[in-house]
């Protein structure tokens, strides 16, 4: 008999439920060759703007390009300075310093794992432009403290949204505070393509087109370039794929978060686990489900024995990766630093059903008994 296995996610089970849907949609998009921009490209970036509750929404290849093109389009000061936490995808720092600026790392909260405000406003310096907030695993900053504190210091603020689709604080989405707010719509992601894409999204009409023209070789109209750009945009294809899957994005949530409370009521008796914190006022969308252990490397192999997938977000803080010894910021992150050597990311999505969850909870019981 075949061992049951847990995936960490399931893409194949997602597309078969709503298959009918996905090929209606690639087949109108090959038919009608709509591959670069058109109808269904505007059409999901008007939908994605009004589930936002944002005004703009411009669509590009990818969510490192659009947070290389936000940041260019706010034309911040040049060697000027950008808070990043030090616990994120490198995509959000490397986006910084390809655009010709200074990382500052600041260190995170121990029991949410994201930014440290009060680290960050320790690193404020007079070359300070902008801070990055990361939503991280699904889980909203305080934008309420972070927003006092970007306005205190005339700091452009720039949402980095990327595996946080739906996600709410005071009930306001994330990506509608700050200047502008980036999502990636990578295939893992809580709202995911069938391959690269991104999105910018603000309320600033004058901000969107800038951001659309540097998105586009520099210009709205085809040979009208006022300045030079890059191409990135979002396809056809993958605008037809992400309206239909934004129609599921509020199911497949709810049924994220029935799994992470199922989690947190099956494992709150493990000692040695330390589950996440969940802030008020917040509606985390649980893009992943990650736990904190000592032990967190023997427990991720004898979670695969057991045949559960796991995953580490993120093995390395970013001041301890080599790409940054040159900023030597390595031990500017002792929380940050630490707490890479004991997360763990359990199995989470849409995909899970009751008897999974209780698998995973099993197996993790018994490792520890």
């Amino acid at each position: 008999m075949a061992v049951k296995k847990v995936k960490f996610l399931d893409l194949v089970r997602q597309y078969e439920s709503i298959k009918d849907e996905i090929d209606a949609a690639i087949n109108d998009v090959l038919s009608q060759s709509a591959f670069v921009g058109g109808t269904r490209v505007k059409s999901f970036e008007a939908s994605f703007a009004n589930y936002l509750g944002v005004d703009f929404c411009v669509g590009v290849g990818s969510g490192t390009d659009a947070l290389e093109i936000g940041i260019e389009a706010l034309d911040l000061p040049e060697g000027s300075e950008v808070l990043v936490p030090a616990n994120t995808f490198i995509a959000t720092s490397e986006a910084v310093t390809r655009n010709g600026l200074k990382v500052v790392f600041c260190d995170i909260d121990p029991d949410t794992h994201l930014i440290a405000l009060e680290d960050a406003k320790s690193k404020l310096s007079n070359l300070t432009s902008a801070i990055i907030p990361v939503h991280l695993y699904g889980q909203p900053v305080d934008m309420d403290g972070l927003m006092e504190f970007a306005r205190d210091n005339q700091l452009k603020v720039v949402e980095d949204c990327a595996q946080a689709h739906g996600a709410k604080f005071r009930n306001k989405s994330v990506g509608s505070f700050g200047d502008i707010g980036i999502f990636s719509f990578y295939p893992g992601k809580n709202l995911g393509a069938y391959g690269d894409g991104g999105a910018i999204v603000c309320s600033d009409e004058e901000l969107a087109e800038k951001c659309r023209r540097i998105a586009n070789h520099g210009r709205i109209a085809k040979y009208d370039h006022i300045m030079e750009g890059r191409c990135s945009r979002l396809d056809g294809l993958q605008a037809a794929i992400l309206a239909i899957k934004l129609n599921h994005l509020n199911e497949w949530t709810t049924r994220r978060r029935t799994t992470a409370t199922q989690y947190v009521e099956a494992l709150s008796d493990v000692s040695e686990v330390k589950l996440p914190v969940v802030s008020e006022d917040v509606i985390h969308v649980y893009h992943l489900f990650v736990i904190r252990t000592s032990r967190r490397d023997e427990l991720k192999d004898f979670l695969a024995n057991e045949g559960v997938q796991t995953g580490v977000h993120y093995p390395i803080a970013l001041p301890n990766l080599r790409a940054y010894e040159y900023l030597n910021q390595a031990d500017s992150c002792p929380i940050a630093t630490s707490s890479a050597k004991e997360l763990l990311s359990l199995p989470m999505g849409d995909h899970l059903g009751e008897e999974d969850v209780k698998m995973v909870v099993k197996s993790l019981k018994r490792f520890f008994e």
